[in-house]
């Protein structure tokens, strides 16, 4: 195997060995708890400028499919940091191996390191800016290259990831038998189909599905499409969907929610959430090492109930300094960071985690029927 290096911006220094493609790349490094589902996870947007640590220890044992995908166009990572790599994948739907679509979609990945050692790292000291490189062996060159880097902080990243041009969409969920059909029961408010617009700052598949399966007609619009235009439009509600990075530096996206909130019902996920947050007048703030894997505890504070959660962001909403604009509706159970909240008197909420999963389990999907019930009280 080729030799490849993982240099940190404070001068840790990994050596392993190279898969997927050759090259350099630089990107905030991040870790991530799920067991599988790596192959939604690299093409999951929200990821788009940082380098995924994965820390369970095998991967691509079950290879790649053409279904588990959660955006067009290939993964989204920067980079991918596994234990182990396992060529020799077994699937019944897996058409490839794991190394060779990260060579045909030019990402760099490196294995063979001790991912535990890194995780803790990250978690004593903090995601930061590191590099992967399979051309350069020195590495007090790479630490050169990186130790100055001003980092992903500001960057709208989403006007990498967001859609050119709007698209309709009408695939739901799909169950465990591989068939495409609803899984989610429509209430009984005569089944109509009510028209929901999708803010694309970086969305997944999944969402899209369970927004289809919950009974809506989906049209999704580029990031910066003026909220005027949405307004035209009429729609009987507005999703605000996850996406990557630093919520401020999406200042567009911030300026359109003002205009939009209280014109019409709005659902905000993820980086959705932070942008109503903002908007609002709020702040957001960045997290140690952020929250990524499929197993986080969050209690619904209306009913007490505890979900497992499938969570990737970097930035929270501080929801206690919007005062009583808002309610706090959900909180995480790992640190106590706010998970979830809702307008007093208009009709918005948002979630700081998937309730989409997509990987993770399906606790939190409920809350796409709760956004259609709030369509079908405004209208």
């Amino acid at each position: 195997m080729k030799k490849a290096l993982l240099v940190l911006q404070d001068g840790l220094v990994f050596e392993g060995e190279a898969f997927g493609a050759d090259g350099e790349v630089i990107g905030e490094v991040v870790f991530n708890t799920s067991m599988t589902g790596y192959q939604e996870i690299l093409t999951d947007p929200s990821y788009k400028g940082q380098i995924v640590t994965m820390t369970y220890t095998e991967m691509g044992n079950y290879g790649i499919n053409q279904e588990d995908i959660e955006s067009a166009g290939g993964p989204k990572v920067e980079g991918f940091v596994v234990k182990e790599y396992i060529p020799y994948y077994s699937n019944w739907r897996a058409v490839g191996s794991l190394s060779d679509y990260l060579k045909r979609h030019g990402i760099v990945g490196i294995s063979g390191i001790d991912t535990r050692a890194l995780t803790r790292h990250i978690r004593n000291y903090g995601a930061q800016m590191g590099i992967i490189s399979t051309v350069e062996t020195d590495p007090e060159k790479l630490y050169e290259k990186i130790k100055d880097h001003p980092g992903i902080g500001g960057v709208d990243l989403v006007k990498y990831v967001t859609t050119k041009e709007e698209f309709k969409w009408s695939e739901t969920v799909w169950t465990w038998s591989g068939k495409k059909k609803d899984s989610t029961k429509i209430t009984a408010d005569d089944q109509k189909q009510y028209h929901v617009i999708v803010y694309d700052f970086g969305v997944k598949f999944s969402i899209l599905r369970n927004l289809a399966s919950a009974g809506f007609d989906i049209t999704v619009v580029p990031a910066s499409t003026p909220a005027e235009e949405v307004l035209e439009r009429n729609p009987d509600g507005i999703l605000f969907s996850n996406g990557p990075g630093d919520p401020e530096a999406v200042v567009y996206g911030i300026e359109n929610a003002r205009k939009l909130i209280g014109r019409k019902p709005i659902f905000g996920i993820c980086l959705g959430h932070q942008i109503l947050g903002l908007a609002l007048g709020g702040r957001t703030y960045k997290l140690k090492f952020g929250h990524h894997g499929g197993n986080h505890p969050v209690m619904d504070l209306k009913t007490g109930r505890v979900e497992i959660t499938s969570q990737n962001h970097n930035y929270c909403v501080d929801v206690k300094g919007l005062g009583d604009k808002v309610r706090l509706t959900h909180r995480n159970l790992y640190d106590g960071t706010e998970e979830g909240m809702e307008h007093v008197e208009l009709p918005l909420f948002s979630v700081q985690h998937h309730p989409e999963a997509g990987p993770g389990p399906n606790d939190a999907r409920g809350i796409f029927m709760r956004f259609r019930e709030l369509i079908h009280k405004c209208n």
